[in-house]
């Protein structure tokens, strides 16, 4: 297990540095000039020139390349062109929205997701099953921003029943629960449909196995083959699909943040992109890419809990 984790460290290193060099190049090579925003349209060219010099975007783009990794390996991620606050401070008074949404989406995933598709595997080609399986395509088709634009005419403007947007408390309070109903739909019907036609496709190949016929030959209550002997043997790609779609969820949450009007990382990113405000998209990008890996790797550390077989010696 150690040997996993220094491996999957020395990878997240690596993947972290390959990342920062695409999105640098990017920024730097795609149309627009930080200093022309920054300046506005009264600027004249020496404004521009003393703007370009002041923020460094004067030198080769290889040398502020190099002086962006230098600072990063000193845990300073620079300061934002727009404002000249600190990346890091920006990035940790936004985080908590994003943090919030994901967690809630993804309590909505696996809450919808998981039962529907044992209950699908269990009772397979029923009229639930049928009705499960066309949810699900229809929550996997259907544009986030779309259904939350949908939510929010229907629960918040005609029923006002539910706020608007916004978000100023946490998930497990009444005030944080009510404000994130809406956007946590929103984002976490996809993850559950993926969820669902993982539960269903996984109970349905452990349900047909040798041991789980021979438990019912012997009498085993019908509950415990299902809830004990199937479902744990079933877990495993459903965790990998959990995993996987809560990484997507916390690097994913940019629309639903817009049209929820969440002041979270992802609203923050957008806003960096249109300012062409180099240090915060990069600093940004760095964190949901450093989050993706670390949930996977919590993800293959369940694996050897929920499966003792799973050995990484």
């Amino acid at each position: 297990m150690l040997g996993l984790i220094v491996k999957r460290l020395f990878q997240l290193v690596l993947l972290l540095f390959g990342i920062s060099f695409l999105v640098f190049m990017s920024m730097h090579l795609a149309p627009g000039d930080p200093a022309t925003i920054i300046g506005g349209p009264t600027a004249t060219d020496s404004d521009l020139a003393a703007i370009r010099a002041e923020l460094g975007l004067n030198q080769p783009v290889m040398l502020q390349f190099f002086d962006y990794i230098r600072g990063v390996v000193q845990g300073d991620l620079g300061y934002s062109f727009q404002n000249n606050q600190s990346v890091s401070e920006a990035i940790v008074t936004r985080f908590p929205q994003t943090l919030n949404l994901a967690v809630a989406s993804m309590l909505v995933a696996i809450l919808i997701g998981v039962p529907a598709g044992i209950i699908s595997a269990i009772k397979q080609n029923s009229w639930f099953d049928v009705s499960s399986t066309t949810v699900a395509l229809a929550g996997i088709s259907i544009p986030n921003f779309w259904l939350g634009a949908m939510l929010i005419l229907i629960f918040s403007v005609e029923l006002q029943w539910l706020p608007v947007g916004g978000l100023s408390a946490p998930f497990w309070t009444i005030e944080g629960m009510k404000q994130l109903i809406l956007p946590a739909i929103t984002l976490g019907t996809a993850s559950a449909a993926m969820i669902a036609r993982m539960s269903r496709s996984a109970m349905l190949e452990v349900i047909r196995a040798d041991y789980i016929r021979t438990a019912r030959a012997k009498g085993v209550k019908k509950n415990t083959v299902v809830w004990v002997h199937a479902l744990r043997n079933a877990m495993i790609p459903v965790i990998t699909v959990i995993g996987l779609n809560f990484g997507f969820l916390l690097g994913g949450t940019i629309i639903t943040e817009q049209v929820f009007a969440i002041n979270g990382v992802g609203r923050l990113m957008i806003d960096a992109i249109a300012a062409r405000d180099f240090p915060v998209v990069q600093g940004t990008v760095l964190l949901v890419a450093t989050l993706f890996v670390v949930v996977n790797l919590l993800v293959d550390i369940i694996y050897a809990f929920v499966d003792p077989r799973i050995s990484y010696d």
